[in-house]
């Protein structure tokens, strides 16, 4: 299992969106107004008045956190099928669609965050995390391949017993 090369790639993956779920992927500015987007939500920078600085949750992005843990989660359990390898593939391409889907959902919050009314002059930076998902994506194609690879080499040394 640990000696095939997808499974490293999945490890990867599996371990890249769990560090999207804890990271923040944009930092957004409104004015003197700092907020940080990450999986769980726009947070909010406050400080108090020692000079410490905390983030508070202004709006909420409970799908983009479940799609996120789903994607971990579902990278992690498709190492523990490699006797079933057809099924491996399919769930690696229903798992690299979840990916697409959790880049267009972030997408879709940011153009909601800038469109608010709440928000003017709203300047959006990404943070290096934000490349994650594209990585995640060319690691899921390189797990699919091996594991065809793997599927193809067990069934032509079935043809010749």
């Amino acid at each position: 299992m640990i000696q095939r090369i997808q499974t490293l790639y999945l490890l990867i993956v599996a371990a890249l969106f769990v560090a999207i779920v804890f990271l923040p992927i944009a930092s957004l500015q409104s004015g003197d107004d700092v907020y940080s987007f990450d999986a769980a939500g726009l947070n909010f920078e406050t400080v108090d008045n020692a000079g410490t600085s905390s983030f508070v949750l202004a709006y909420s992005t409970w799908a983009l956190f479940a799609l996120a843990s789903l994607v971990a989660l579902l990278s992690f359990t498709i190492i523990f099928m490699y006797k079933k390898r057809m099924l491996q593939i399919r769930l690696c391409i229903f798992n690299s669609l979840i990916i697409i889907g959790f880049c267009l959902l972030a997408v879709y919050y940011l153009r909601i965050f800038s469109g608010s009314p709440f928000l003017p002059d709203l300047s959006i930076t990404p943070c290096i995390w934000t490349s994650f998902p594209l990585i995640s994506l060319i690691l899921n194609y390189l797990a699919i391949r091996n594991i065809g690879a793997d599927e193809t080499l067990v069934r032509s040394l079935e043809r010749l017993r």
